[in-house]
């Protein structure tokens, strides 16, 4: 009997699978290295099609039970269950478990805040007491003759409410806007706690609970509100607070940010105390010395993913690159240290490291890597574990072997867009305010706002369908919001720079121009993305653009995600009113009554709804689309063009 043999794995071209120049420089050298990366596991790794369509269920050993897509009504699972539950089971347990992962991590900050607040840790501080007191008005805390400690031991009380709270709502649902506060609470969608809707969400999908898919999507859309306006925003505002809140800085970007005569360390991960501590270690004399004994002309420190983002618009650290760049910058040869905390770290990195002789580090309890070292990072002696790792770092790099092979690709971008810098930019000092975006929006000059985030992804060419669906945005006058590995896309492809105004648009390359901003503003991390519902809560309390954001011409997307995390995060856009794109694939089959429920029905409960489409360009269409209808219902589409006026303007007017 002939047996067959296995397909030859297939060979990747780098040309097709990214458009990042270094990256595929470096996928070329691992084929000739005889090196694996995601990027040839994708190749090689057909995805499930039943899966994908989410038209499958293993929640109980009676299946797993699977369901024809083509024909999604012709039969049901063994308990009964049709494709309407268990795709809406599916779709919850990855809200689930994406607003866990931002929970957690809101979480270890705000433990973090309250070890700070209350003197037992000392090698953080907090930085940014204008914006503790701010954020404690904005949750209705009285400031008013209090010392920063009275401040900031209150604020950690009434945000711990976020987590552990059973009923009632969690704090920041006073920064919602009134109207859409109210149709939450008319659908029973107002998150209690983040720990109680997640475990509830868990609990209703278990096998013979919740059968019914409006109910289910209630709670998985309650769970996702927990996430963005309650874990995601508590870490970014105490992160502001203890970090510093970012402000525009200007950024090198992408490979050629490693030095050969350098000490080459890089921190990968999402959360910033540890490369907060990293950056002190790099800096502390003696190692430096240490490093230079080795021969080294110094230490460089380096960003990947999104806590490379957080030290990239609070101190201006240089990042290497997204998601889907982080085996291939290991392929150097030059990185002498990396290390991970928690999400998006793959496992494939342990082994590429250990290919070109890199010491790769775990410091989270919850991310132990096989093949990479651990080495626990404790908040209250953290210099324990990352001044370990710089020094392991310099003795890799004292007893280098491998060929080195660096990139000379570095790209500039400007980044560092808080909500609170937006307001300043626009307004100044002394009239802070989104007042200059809404009358441009109201005007015509700007068509609407768009938040373009997210992941890179295998399954589509990477950082293509970012770079595509930006340009056609602001082409049309669209300004482009961004956070994650999504804005590291546009500032490889020079799209976060004042000079990308050309590019844009003559309304929105004015407004541009006048402000001195580019036409894509980077917010930070994937966490960041609470900054986006800030900013458009304030659009709306500003006035002119409706009363709720759903009334906003705004819509999200996230062209090449990846993660259940984007899925929690993309349903509480949506759950707070805002259209929302997703590329690459859905985990939906189209035409069930899920789908319609989705795509359509929520929109008209009024909340938002989300859209698919693979094609950037498509995307870019069916997010104008939307835009243009929002400003049809406010009246918008037949507003007259106003001139814009200027300081220059203004000065000749003055001596007129």
């Amino acid at each position: 009997m002939d047996i067959k043999k296995p397909d030859a794995p297939k060979a990747i071209n780098p040309s097709d699978v990214t458009i990042c120049e270094a990256t595929a420089q470096m996928l070329r050298k691992a084929q000739r290295d005889g090196v694996e990366t995601a990027f040839d596991r994708a190749a090689n790794m057909k995805a499930c099609p039943i899966g994908a369509d989410s038209a499958c269920c293993k929640h109980c050993s009676m299946g797993p039970c699977r369901l024809n897509a083509k024909d999604p009504y012709s039969k049901v699972g063994v308990c009964g269950a049709d494709i309407d539950t268990i795709q809406a089971r599916n779709f919850a347990r990855m809200v689930a478990a994406g607003t866990a992962a931002h929970t957690d991590h809101g979480m270890s900050i705000l433990d973090l805040f309250r070890e700070v607040v209350s003197g037992h840790i000392t090698d953080y501080k907090i930085k940014d007491t204008v914006k503790l007191e701010n954020v404690a008005k904005s949750i209705g805390i009285d400031v008013e003759g209090k010392s920063v400690s009275e401040i900031a031991k209150e604020l950690y009380t009434e945000l711990e409410k976020t987590y552990t709270q059973i009923e009632g709502e969690i704090p920041f649902i006073r920064r919602v806007p009134p109207k859409t506060l109210e149709t939450w609470r008319k659908l029973g969608i107002v998150p209690r706690g983040a720990m109680r809707e997640i475990m509830e969400m868990m609990h209703r999908t278990h096998m013979g609970v919740d059968q019914q898919y409006e109910n289910i999507t209630r709670q998985f859309s309650r769970t996702a509100l927990a996430d963005g306006w309650g874990g995601s925003m508590v870490a970014t505002e105490l992160e502001d607070i203890m970090f510093g809140t970012p402000s525009p800085v200007c950024v090198e970007v992408n490979m050629g940010v490693l030095k050969e005569n350098q000490v080459n360390i890089i921190i990968h991960g999402h959360e910033p105390s540890l490369f907060e501590s990293v950056f002190e270690s790099v800096n502390e004399p003696s190692l430096i010395k240490a490093a230079k004994d080795a021969g080294a002309a110094g230490i460089n420190l380096v960003g990947m993913c999104c806590s490379g983002a957080e030290m990239m618009v609070r101190h201006g650290v240089p990042h290497a690159g997204n998601f889907m760049s982080t085996e291939a910058v290991l392929v150097t040869g030059a990185v002498d240290a990396i290390g991970v905390d928690v999400q998006c770290i793959k496992q494939g990195l342990a082994k590429v490291a250990q290919c070109y002789g890199t010491v790769m580090f775990t410091t989270n309890p919850r991310c132990k890597i096989e093949g990479a070292q651990h080495i626990p990072f404790d908040d209250h002696n953290p210099k324990a574990c990352t001044d370990e790792i710089v020094i392991k770092a310099i003795t890799r790099f004292k007893n280098r072997t491998r060929p080195i092979e660096i990139p000379k690709i570095v790209n500039t971008g400007i980044h560092g867009f808080s909500h609170e810098y937006i307001s300043y930019m626009l307004g100044g000092s002394f009239r802070s305010s989104y007042t200059p975006l809404n009358d441009n929006i109201i005007n015509g000059r700007i068509r609407g706002v768009a938040g373009v985030v997210g992941c890179t992804n295998p399954r589509v060419k990477q950082d293509w369908v970012h770079v595509e669906l930006v340009k056609e945005l602001i082409k049309n006058d669209v300004l482009v919001l961004q956070t994650g590995c999504s804005q590291i896309a546009l500032a490889k492809a020079g799209l976060t720079i004042p000079e990308a105004s050309v590019l844009a648009g003559p309304g929105l390359r004015e407004v541009c121009e006048t402000v001195g901003m580019p036409p894509v503003l980077g917010l930070g991390a994937c966490v960041d993305n609470s900054r986006i519902l800030v900013a458009a809560s304030e659009m709306v309390r500003e006035g002119g653009l409706g009363d709720s954001i759903a009334s906003l011409p705004v819509a999200g997307a996230a062209p090449e995600w990846m993660s259940e995390k984007a899925i929690a995060i993309g349903q509480y856009f949506v759950a707070s009113g805002v259209y929302t794109v997703f590329g690459v694939t859905f985990p939906i089959v189209e035409k069930t009554r899920f789908h319609k429920h989705l795509f359509e029905e929520l929109e008209q409960m009024g909340l938002g709804k989300w859209g698919f489409t693979a094609d950037p360009y498509e995307m870019a269409r069916m997010m104008i689309a939307h835009i243009d209808k929002k400003r049809k219902a406010l009246g918008l589409d037949k507003s007259r063009e106003r001139v814009l006026v200027d300081m220059a303007d203004r000065r000749s007017m003055e001596a007129a």
